[in-house]
């Protein structure tokens, strides 16, 4: 018998007075970061280019510290920038306006996105709040990509892409237009990444610092069945594998696909929206309960901003980082668990309860408050504990697993590092012949027409996805190969689906998705498409994956690598022209970020 699925209705879209509630009023004097002042001079010499000398930043005076339209009247209050007064009154801003302070409001807004779809209701409510608070705001567009969409078809190429236009859509609008500071309204994967990058950049700037503070979209609430049984996106992309091995019918397989997504708000799990979400509110940069509140609920770091990051150090957090909170996709529950009991504020306060945060001095929020001060107003989590007994979260004393799933991996296969998603359940040693997959979508073809003897002819193996091509070279996954090292999730879940989890490991040079579980490793280095020996795998090699050791090898002689290395020839790049183009000539391998501006 089909259970019966209840969906709640819909919520209404947060009020101007609900966000302007959420943030406490000042709390004692903030600190201000000199600006650095760049003065251009010309040289007489005609042949002479122009030099750049810059001054040192001498204290900010008592008038400067109050002066909230230090940028902006760089274009109001100078007699020669008539055009830009001008224009300002054209889009209705009075004389008085000119006077204060211009506040940048950057939504991801689209229609064709459930994480993005509210957020042009949301930005109107923030542009009321800031209006209210004597401000100026201007709303503005930046670009966003559905992974889920996307997920299983090239499109998923764009994606990571995405996080440069962002963040450099944001970086010209803030820049050109002088604003005072930036409200980041962010919504899916990428979004929220990217407006924390920004943020952070133009804190961290030596040219332009200005306030930032990041409004998150909120999770998605779930949708459940009787007996209760969540379905959020995760089940849509699980469900087909489920399907095609006979565990559910496709009437069955309609009705999760009709109801994993009950309205507006980002996927339900720790996915990497959620995850991002939460770590921008522990740092401060977010307004408390953001990350976990859903979004129709009525009560509602890296290199580019200057730190040398190393794959090594995400092994050494990764060993210091208790696995607590029984969450999706490797979990049973959802962010709105989270939210029933405290949400991530209350989190926040047990971790700094137990010596796991710091909330000093010097760690100040958006609230103008420290990380410490905020918790003091947090429910305490021993109020919360018969919701631990309820299997959400576990205690400090007796977590789900000591360190953190995140394991950097090298060996012969990943000479430049590798990153596995192992919470533990899927065991931490995996040894099988590779198969390899000319690209994800013959993988789900090869599921898809057999189930059963593909679950035979699979066993213990380990599963190698190259992108399709015409030359018999194999073709990869990584930023320069895919190009825009493009997800994995839908392989994934169609394993997870099919039952197939313990049976295969999947490898990569691309990425998986927040939402990717089972044993799995991605953005393995060097990439194929740049001669890294993942390229050179061929049907039936043995590969030892041994979490324990974090070591990644296939047992092939050196001879036999440098052999196949040597008669490797790369395929020719997957765009000549255009953003993709761009994107291949100036991405950074995966292990130093896939950044596009060294």
């Amino acid at each position: 018998m089909q259970a019966t699925l209840l969906t709640p209705p819909p919520r209404p879209t947060p009020t101007a007075a609900a966000v302007k509630s959420l943030l406490p009023p000042p709390h004692g004097p903030r600190q201000h970061r000199p600006p650095f002042f760049v003065r251009a001079s010309v040289s007489e010499a005609a042949q002479s280019p122009p030099s750049i000398s810059v001054e040192s930043p001498q204290p900010p005076s008592a008038k400067q510290h109050q002066k909230l339209n230090r940028y902006s009247s760089r274009i109001t209050e100078p007699k020669s920038q008539c055009g830009s007064r001008g224009i300002l009154h054209g889009v209705g801003l009075s004389k008085e306006d000119l006077s204060k302070p211009q506040i940048g409001i950057s939504s991801v807004w689209y229609e064709g996105n459930a994480c993005n779809m509210h957020l042009l209701g949301l930005s109107e409510a923030v542009k009321e709040g800031v209006r209210e608070a004597g401000m100026v705001g201007f709303r503005f567009n930046t670009v966003g990509v559905s992974d889920a969409i996307s997920m299983g078809t090239r499109g998923m190429c764009y994606s990571l892409q995405s996080r440069d236009l962002i963040a450099d859509s944001i970086e010209t609008v803030m820049g050109a237009q002088w604003y005072d500071g930036n409200i980041a309204i962010p919504g899916c994967d990428k979004n929220v990444i990217l407006k924390l990058t920004i943020g952070l950049s133009s804190i961290l700037s030596e040219y332009f610092v200005r306030a930032v503070v990041i409004i998150y979209n909120r999770s998605i609430l779930i949708s459940w069945s009787l007996p209760r049984q969540y379905f959020d996106i995760v089940s849509a992309f699980q469900c087909y594998g489920e399907y095609v091995s006979g565990s559910i019918s496709d009437e069955q397989r309609k009705n999760v696909v009709l109801n994993s997504c009950p309205g507006a708000g980002a996927c339900g799990g720790m996915y990497t929206a959620n995850t991002m979400a939460s770590a921008i509110e522990a740092i401060g940069m977010s307004i408390p309960y953001s990350s976990s509140t859903p979004a129709e609920d009525p009560l509602k770091l890296d290199e580019s901003v200057g730190l040398e990051l190393t794959l090594d150090d995400f092994q050494k957090v990764s060993d210091m980082v208790p696995f607590l909170a029984y969450l999706k996709p490797s979990g049973k529950y959802v962010m709105e668990d989270v939210h029933k009991i405290g949400g991530t504020p209350a989190v926040l306060r047990y971790l700094l309860e137990n010596g796991l945060l710091q909330g000093i001095d010097i760690c100040y929020a958006v609230t103008r408050r420290t990380l410490a001060e905020n918790a003091e107003s947090f429910l305490p989590f021993f109020l919360l504990f018969p919701f631990i007994h309820s299997g959400y979260t576990r205690p400090l004393e007796n977590p789900i697993k000591k360190t953190s799933h995140l394991q950097i991996l090298y060996g012969n296969l990943a000479p430049e590092g590798s990153v596995a998603k192992i919470t533990g359940k899927e065991g931490l040693h995996f040894s099988g012949p590779a198969l390899v997959f000319e690209g994800e979508e013959s993988m789900i073809a090869a599921i898809s027409k057999d189930p059963m003897s593909f679950k035979e002819y699979v066993n213990t193996c380990i599963c190698i996805c190259h992108l399709p091509g015409e030359s018999s070279c194999y073709r990869g996954e990584g930023p320069k190969g895919g190009p825009g090292m493009p997800e994995l999730l839908t392989p994934t879940s169609a394993i997870m689906g099919a039952g197939l989890g313990k049976e295969v490991a999947l490898l990569t040079d691309g990425r998986f998705s927040g939402s990717s579980h089972g044993f799995v490793v991605g953005h393995i280095c060097p990439e194929a498409q740049e001669g890294g020996p993942i390229g050179l795998i061929e049907n039936g090699d043995m590969i030892n994956v041994d979490v324990a050791n974090k070591r990644m090898d296939v047992q092939l002689t050196d001879q036999e690598m440098d052999m196949r290395k040597n008669k490797y020839i790369p395929p020719p790049y997957k765009a000549n022209r255009g953003i993709s183009y761009k994107y291949i000539k100036n991405v950074e391998p995966a292990s130093r970020g896939c950044v596009t501006d060294e």
